[in-house]
């Protein structure tokens, strides 16, 4: 999502192109832009300059957003896994006390996910350094 945050012309940024950048395989990165594209995070464009835009802007995308898509709820014990997609049911759930601080821990984990968006990530990756103009595939 950087990397096609990244882009300042807004271009469709290819899939070669990001896994070139990033170092990762194509087929991997294919699995995770899917995911991305299905929860509406990216569009994908086709044709000789096709690739991947982002589907609203980097002002407009959390951290929080991303990881939602990509990982699911953020549940630091199974116990708070509405969907229960573990299959684990605590006994203790109605009277569990250490359940509050898994409770604060999830919310401040979610805050701080949702309090940071994309276009925070490029500021700083353009501050550092991170980004440069001979990382970009020609």
């Amino acid at each position: 999502m950087l990397n096609i945050a990244l882009d300042d012309d807004n271009s469709a940024v290819s899939i070669t192109d990001i896994a070139k950048r990033e170092g990762i395989s194509v087929a991997y990165l294919e699995q995770l832009l899917n995911k991305l594209r299905r929860k509406g995070l990216i569009k994908s464009i086709r044709g000789p300059k096709g690739g991947y835009i982002l589907a609203r802007g980097s002002e407009k995308l959390t951290v929080g957003d991303i990881v939602q898509a990509l990982e699911g709820d953020i549940v630091p014990v199974h116990c708070l896994d509405s969907k229960k997609s573990t299959g684990q049911i605590c006994k203790k759930t109605k009277g569990c006390v250490p359940k509050i601080v898994w409770f604060k821990l999830q919310k401040a984990i979610s805050d701080c996910l949702d309090s940071i968006t994309l276009k925070d990530l490029c500021g700083e990756a353009k501050r550092i350094g991170n980004y440069k103009e001979s990382q970009r595939v020609p």
